[in-house]
């Protein structure tokens, strides 16, 4: 099996993901991976909802948004399967932020434990760390900025949204007046005021 990134957004295929997608002989995915690698399939293609991969075929190609590695399909592979990289939202933030990925800690609280996101975030920015966060829908950016106040953590908010898509949407705040979302689809990163 082969888990492969389609990236974040469209056009973001890298030529390896392009040739495993061109070769496959199965496609399994999500509605939005299989939109982004459509113009390059040409077999028989499966949306997936449920992602325990042990019931697929071996000879599967898996698509992934973003990166399988960040906090995706990556962690389901067993060995043996084959992972190609994709271009995650992680990559296309700290381009558009202008930010240096090792200046970041990089925490997901989609489907986490959230008491446990929360203690993370707190501790990493108590550390110095800057944070670019994959939140999940009882732990978006208001949550974050109140988590942040109370604590007396004051730092600038930004919530990257659509990353490459033509809506793409960068939007700026701090933890006193924080930026809203306009679509489920965003990350956010925090940084020093």
């Amino acid at each position: 099996m082969k888990i492969v990134g389609v990236g974040a957004g469209p056009d973001l295929l890298t030529q390896e993901a392009i040739s495993a997608i061109e070769n496959a002989t199965v496609i399994f995915g999500s509605r939005r991976a299989i939109e982004l690698a459509k113009e390059h399939t040409k077999c028989e293609v499966h949306e997936i909802t449920d992602y325990s991969l042990n019931s697929l075929p071996q000879n599967a190609v898996v698509l992934a948004t973003g990166d399988p590695m960040l906090s995706g399909l990556g962690k389901f592979a067993k060995k043996g399967d084959g992972i190609i990289p994709g271009i995650s939202s992680l990559q296309l933030a700290c381009s558009r932020l202008r930010l240096d990925v090792e200046s970041l800690s990089v925490i997901t609280a989609h489907s986490r434990d959230i008491e446990q996101v929360k203690n993370r975030l707190i501790m990493e920015l108590r550390n110095g760390k800057n944070i670019f966060l994959l939140p999940d829908s009882s732990f978006g950016v208001h949550e974050i900025a109140g988590l942040l106040k109370s604590r007396s953590i004051f730092r600038k908010l930004s919530i990257c949204e659509r990353l490459a898509y033509p809506d793409e949407r960068i939007s700026t705040g701090t933890t006193e007046e924080p930026p809203a979302a306009e679509s489920n689809l965003y990350c956010i990163v925090i940084t020093n005021a």
